[in-house]
């Protein structure tokens, strides 16, 4: 079902990306997402936000089966991708999560060179036939992720080795060198200074025109920079999903309204 569609790209554009429908999600007895169903587009950047604890980093780990991780966790309802059922007992989580790739909180290079960081993935996944085509691949994505003009002449130096900032940088290369269709970040720059945080809150605004990106932050200046859409949880509730000029100008729901303005959070 997933597998030999990694470096297929989409002839058409398909406005609505993921679904999800009716999400619960448990860890042992206690019930962290509660009936969330929502329409993820395609080419938009999307925000999850929400206080400490809401479930917006648990929902987000739904979307490429990183919950499958956890021994206790356990997920009901349906989340499609394309149409199709991620959670469907034929689909290989690793060939999902080439279409679906993750930046986490904190900037986790593998020990390795830079340029091995970035081949991993398309070596795993058989993306290259030689050391040209993954030349090609790893200049490609470091290019993607504002990097390439930084360490091209060093590309055998360690990963870690890089700064804060460089190092996010270098994991969102690594995210999108398997040519994936949705990029999920996870506070990305919680962990780095203002001016790194521009850089990626720049790139991230760079790499909608290709991605389905979703973001979790903590920021709500960050979600009304990057994103055009914005979620609000609370208590594992979705309690709004809305354009995000509405969302920030104008909420629905009291919740959300108290949240923006420092009521509650």
């Amino acid at each position: 079902m997933f597998d030999n569609r990694i470096s297929e790209r989409r002839t058409m554009t398909n406005e609505i990306k993921i679904r999800a429908e009716g999400v619960d999600v448990y860890y042992g007895d206690n019930h962290a997402i509660k009936d969330v169903s929502v329409d993820i587009s395609d080419k938009m950047v999307t925000a999850f936000i929400g206080p400490s604890g809401c479930g917006k980093s648990t929902f987000l780990r739904c979307i490429n089966r990183m919950n499958d991780t956890v021994a206790s966790a356990r997920v009901d309802g349906t989340i499609l991708l394309d149409g199709e059922d991620i959670y469907d007992k034929r689909v290989d989580p690793v060939q999902l999560r080439a279409r679906v790739g993750m930046v986490f909180q904190k900037p986790n290079p593998f020990p390795k060179s830079i340029y091995d960081n970035v081949a991993y993935g398309p070596k795993i996944h058989g993306m290259a036939k030689n050391r040209a085509e993954l030349d090609e691949i790893v200049e490609k994505a470091l290019k993607r992720a504002a990097l390439w003009g930084e360490v091209k002449d060093r590309l055998a130096a360690p990963g870690t080795g890089l700064s804060g900032g460089q190092q996010q940088r270098l994991c969102i290369a690594r995210a999108v060198a398997t040519e994936p269709e949705v990029l999920l970040m996870d506070e990305p720059c919680s962990a780095l200074d203002p001016i790194a945080t521009a850089q990626v809150e720049e790139l991230i605004d760079e790499l909608r025109q290709d991605y389905s990106v979703v973001i979790v932050t903590h920021s709500m200046q960050q979600a009304a920079r990057v994103s055009q859409r914005t979620a609000f949880f609370h208590l594992g509730h979705l309690v709004e999903f809305d354009e995000t000029d509405r969302i920030f100008t104008n909420p629905t729901d009291p919740r959300t309204e108290s949240y923006i303005s420092g009521r509650i959070g």
